[in-house]
């Protein structure tokens, strides 16, 4: 059996990142964790519908509660919180309080995470890339742990209580591609419609994929169950919003993929491979 284990910031990143081709691994066979570092107390309530005083009240269980309805659709086996406080965005009040994810001890973040990886023992790890784009500094923050926790978890000095050490074989970080992005403003285009990616297109370098080692994950079969997942996050989803305006058939005509980029690996790749667990021996 391969196993899967996803590092994500905030709930609703697991649904906006990647989740129809972790759906499609679920029903594949492979056991899937999801770690969520934050409570996603800073997010804004995006919904026009779910603003008001008694969702804003409870907004700490109201997402939690999503995050666990997303992670069912997708078919998570496992949800793991680790109960810091969004850290929100530089500069605001969220990211100056001590409790927040950003100012978190790292050497007991990487304990806790290392802790979680040599316990669920997975192949393939998902953390963030550089994430240049939107610099959060909760994505930030993923993204050094996932390089971390990948060499970290096979140290047997590191963290030696920590469990029985666990080498993982690949990091990956699912991405929204420029191709991506360029397949489906085009799609719209020619349709006569309004693309939402008309603005990203005129800021991103036509060229950023290029250097980048990218796998292209099929997920025709799942990605309505993804868009399902990113709708049960109500509080941060506006239904008639960004993520919904390129119907999913218009999606599935011109890129019916998720991209994710090799940030590490310790089995030889491929130029071009289309599974994250090609050339790893299930164990």
């Amino acid at each position: 059996m391969y196993r899967l284990l996803a590092l994500h910031a905030h709930p609703d990143d697991e649904s906006s990142k990647g989740a129809a081709a972790v759906a499609g691994y679920v029903d594949a066979g492979v056991h899937a964790v999801l770690v969520t570092a934050t409570g996603g107390e800073a997010g804004d309530i995006l919904n026009p519908a779910m603003d008001r005083p008694e969702v804003a009240a409870d907004l700490v269980a109201i997402r939690r509660a999503e995050l666990q309805a997303a992670a069912a659709i997708i078919g998570y086996h496992e949800v793991i919180m680790l109960g810091y406080r969004d850290s929100g965005m530089p500069g605001s009040e969220d990211n100056r309080r001590a409790d927040a994810f950003t100012n978190a001890a790292a050497e007991e973040v990487l304990e806790r995470l290392v802790t979680v990886v040599r316990a669920a023992r997975p192949h393939v790890l998902l953390g963030y890339d550089s994430h240049e784009r939107y610099p959060h500094p909760d994505h930030l923050a993923i993204h050094r742990y996932g390089l971390d926790v990948f060499t970290a978890a096979a140290d047997a000095d590191r963290f030696p209580d920590a469990g029985e050490p666990w080498t993982v074989a690949k990091l990956y970080a699912p991405v929204f591609s420029v191709t991506r992005m360029v397949k489906i403003h085009q799609a719209m285009i020619e349709r006569g419609e309004e693309s939402p990616y008309a603005e990203w297109i005129e800021r991103v370098d036509p060229d950023g994929d290029v250097g980048k080692r990218l796998t292209a994950i099929e997920v025709s079969a799942t990605m309505g169950r993804g868009r399902d997942a990113l709708r049960a996050h109500r509080t941060q989803v506006d239904p008639d919003g960004f993520w919904f305006r390129v119907p999913e058939q218009v999606v599935l005509a011109s890129y019916p993929y998720e991209d994710f980029e090799l940030m590490a690996s310790r089995v030889p790749v491929e130029p071009r491979e289309s599974d994250l667990f090609a050339g790893i021996a299930s164990h």
